[in-house]
């Protein structure tokens, strides 16, 4: 009995230090949340005023030929992956690479018609251990990422398109709703439509120098690059929102289980009292 004891004292140790790092994690992912939701609404002005500009370029002007805004046959695509380096995240990985493979299996027949671009730890491993097509990767991001820390891959994606190393590219990734509703999109990046700023586009008056075609063919590529950029701050923010409810839950759990254990723990010890009050009292008797 005082084995087994020892034994429920020394679970409930283990799990209060558990708690202890769970709890340290949540407030330390809670931190995190708040710097990056304020990292992603700063990137929003910039954002929307490029995309008004190459709106209204794009819209006002006759006969523009850019590759990024032109469709094509498809014969490839390109997805854009967006995961974490590390777990402990709930399923900030699992329900976006489940939602990724499910399109993958519905819209091509091999690994020839598609190719991988992967943000994260998490992504490129999953991909290389069942032989998919990775073509770029990038980990090891800060949890304040900046833009030229994404910029080469970001560049490099647009550019093999241009190329035609894929004839359309889709970005996959958590958009942040709050800290406890991450929800996986894939949103198609390129071609690039430009619609939804018809509006803005018609107020603004630009002149251009030296034509709307050479803006533009600058201008194109660094707001592809910027929806990337953005779409790596919601997945920033909703991994840190998934790390908080993830390791809340945790605590939560390891709370229920220390609760449970000292219930066992002190009906054991009750028992053990008994028993030795109960050997007493006959051993009195046995004398007398």
């Amino acid at each position: 009995m005082a084995k087994g004891m020892r034994d429920i004292k020394r679970q409930i140790k283990s799990v209060q230090n558990t708690k202890q790092i769970t709890k340290a994690m949540e407030m330390v992912a809670a931190a995190k949340l708040r710097r990056s939701q304020e990292a992603a609404q700063s990137a929003r002005p910039y954002a929307e005023k490029i995309q008004e500009v190459v709106t209204s370029i794009a819209t006002g002007t006759k006969g523009i030929k850019n590759p990024i805004l032109v469709s094509r046959d498809i014969k490839k695509t390109g997805y854009l992956v967006i995961t974490s380096d590390r777990g402990l995240a709930g399923g900030y990985n699992s329900n976006l690479l489940r939602k990724l493979m499910q399109t993958i299996r519905e819209k091509h027949k091999s690994s020839n018609e598609y190719v991988l671009l992967v943000v994260g730890r998490k992504g490129r491993d999953f991909f290389k251990k069942r032989n998919m097509p990775v073509l770029e990767e990038v980990t090891g991001l800060s949890d304040s990422p900046k833009f030229a820390d994404i910029k080469d891959l970001a560049s490099k994606a647009v550019s093999h398109y241009i190329a035609e190393a894929y004839d359309e590219l889709y970005i996959v990734y958590n958009k942040f709703h709050n800290a406890i509703s991450q929800e996986p999109v894939l949103n198609r990046l390129l071609p690039l439509e430009m619609t939804g700023s018809k509006s803005a586009a018609a107020v603004a008056n630009y002149e251009y120098e030296p034509s709307p075609e050479e803006v533009l063919d600058v201008l194109l590529p660094k707001y592809a690059e910027t929806l990337i950029f953005s779409a790596l701050l919601e997945g920033k923010a909703s991994e840190f929102g998934a790390k908080m409810t993830a390791m809340g839950n945790a605590t939560r759990n390891a709370t229920e289980i220390i609760t449970n254990l000292t219930l066992v723990y002190n009906r054991a010890r009750q028992a053990s009292i008994t028993q030795e009050i109960t050997e007493i009292v006959a051993g009195a008797n046995a004398q007398g």
